[in-house]
């Protein structure tokens, strides 16, 4: 199982990091050192309050083994040729060592926060990897741009805009998925699938791994050439004093994704399509205090995965193992006797 992290290691919650909480770009290169030092194998970087490019480039700088990708980064707002280019920068900075995971974002941030005119995200998404791809062959190749789709009509790339070849010129393309369209446009077009937190094992079985065949059927593929990752929702700690406060966070949080009607199917696969409902009516007025109360105790551990140090690698294999190819997990990391028990726990993890 290939293990990753999103950065920044040493200002993690065991096992979570809250959206609100800012990236320091001045310490980033320097932890993505620290995540290849402790051995993980990726490091990921998500956009939010930072160019998840711009982070990378900085990594990339002070390692030389680790994998650095994006878990996410948005794609409509950018069109095809933009994220070509990061991503050709990158793989070139890296030396072969990029990964690019994008993501849709839903449709009030498309519209009203990038100003883009939205349009089915499925479809779409399928003509923007082709398109990306196009380019880069068009890059590589030498081959004549000629790209026509539903959204993008790409056909002219002057010598002046061609980087041309790279060493590395596969980069592998990640799609986030959770429902069923996403997953199996994943199978058909994208080299791996990055699943939401709140996805369980009963989902993967059940709505991805059968999405993902399907997908792949459309054009006669391997559905296991498609890579499974999962970002689990984890909560650890050193000894179970520490775990108890942990999982009153991981409840908060398990709460937070209940309340979101874009999650709601992987709660009512499970049955509890009420309960996510009188969750998402509470967060409507603001009620956020008694959010966490609609979290039973059967819900909280079937979406999170909680335990020690000495317990949670265990647990995530006995849950994944034969599930997913690729884990993000993450630890704080401030002194070496933390380091050497990340070192351990990844060790479990493989």
């Amino acid at each position: 199982m290939i293990v990753e992290s999103l950065l920044p290691l040493g200002k993690l919650d065991p096992g979570l990091r809250e959206p609100e909480t800012p990236l320091d770009i001045g310490e980033f290169a320097r932890l993505a050192a620290l995540a290849e030092e402790v051995g993980l194998d990726a490091v990921l970087v998500e956009e939010t309050k930072d160019d998840p490019y711009q982070l990378l480039a900085l990594g990339a700088t002070t390692t030389s083994t680790i994998q650095l990708g994006t878990s996410v980064a948005m794609a409509f707002p950018r069109s095809p040729t933009a994220t070509a280019m990061s991503a050709w920068s990158l793989q070139k900075l890296s030396d072969g060592r990029f990964l690019l995971g994008l993501g849709t974002q839903v449709r009030a941030h498309v519209e009203r926060r990038y100003g883009v005119e939205w349009s089915a995200p499925a479809p779409w998404m399928r003509d923007y990897v082709n398109a990306l791809r196009a380019v880069w062959d068009c890059w590589q190749n030498g081959t004549p741009l000629a790209f026509e789709s539903d959204h993008y009509n790409l056909n002219l790339m002057v010598p002046l805009f061609n980087p041309g070849p790279i060493e590395n010129p596969s980069i592998p393309i990640h799609l986030a998925a959770i429902g069923p369209n996403m997953c199996a446009l994943a199978g058909e077009v994208a080299d791996g699938v990055r699943l939401h937190p709140v996805v369980t094992a009963k989902y993967i079985d059940e709505e991805v791994v059968p999405n993902l065949a399907r997908g792949a059927a459309r054009i006669g593929r391997d559905p296991g050439a498609v890579e499974i990752c999962m970002k689990p929702l984890i909560g650890t700690a050193p000894n179970e004093e520490q775990l108890e406060a942990v999982v009153d966070i991981v409840r908060e949080r398990v709460a937070f994704y209940l309340s979101t009607p874009s999650y709601r199917r992987a709660f009512e696969i499970h049955g509890w399509g009420d309960i996510a409902r009188e969750a998402s009516t509470l967060s409507r007025e603001k009620k956020w205090d008694d959010l966490p109360g609609l979290v039973t105790d059967d819900m909280l551990h079937t979406v999170a995965t909680i335990g020690t140090f000495a317990d949670i690698a265990d647990r995530l294999n006995e849950r994944y193992a034969d599930r997913v190819d690729r884990i993000e997990f993450s630890t704080p990391v401030k002194t070496p006797d933390d380091a050497e028990a990340l070192r351990e726990i990844l060790g479990r993890l493989r």
